[in-house]
């Protein structure tokens, strides 16, 4: 019975461990982003490429391995022929590149935000003032405003 406290303490452990828990949140927003990306490529750029490309649709492009000739995938599939279905595969290596471009310039674009705000906190930290001075005797870190040393007892005089 000892053993499996100790399993059991053992897992909670490691479930609760900083890295796991970002792994489970990064999965997690990575389900609901990949949703946005989809009907970003499904929905706007893919409407756009078929224009551009007269209309073609490559999930229709097949090979049938029993020689016969079907007009589309589905009706090759609805006889149950074997298919090799190279346009769908083409289809897919275009949704992942049009997916990963996407995805590249949301995060250079916020890569890009980040460092923005980066600079301008550092500016922020250039423009303020000092608030403490140190001691000319004890070489102590002091109030800006103080008049006396309150480590060496020196009258600080400016």
């Amino acid at each position: 019975m000892e053993d499996k406290k100790s399993v059991v303490a053992e897992f909670k452990e490691f479930i609760m461990r900083g890295n796991v828990m970002d792994l489970a949140v990064g999965v997690i927003i990575g389900g609901a982003f990949q949703a946005i990306i989809n009907s970003l490529v499904n929905d706007i750029i893919m409407p756009v490429i078929t224009v551009i490309t007269g209309g073609i649709d490559f999930t229709n492009w097949f090979i049938s391995l029993d020689g016969t000739k079907y007009s589309s995938l589905a009706a090759a599939q609805e006889a149950g022929a074997s298919t090799l279905n190279y346009g769908v595969f083409i289809t897919a290596v275009i949704n992942f590149l049009l997916m990963a471009t996407v995805i590249f310039c949301i995060i250079k674009a916020m890569n890009k935000a980040a460092a923005k705000a980066a600079a301008l906190k550092k500016e922020e930290k250039k423009i303020e003032a000092p608030t403490t001075k140190k001691c000319k005797f004890c070489k102590s870190e002091i109030d800006i405003e103080a008049t006396r040393c309150p480590h060496c007892t020196s009258q600080i005089i400016e």
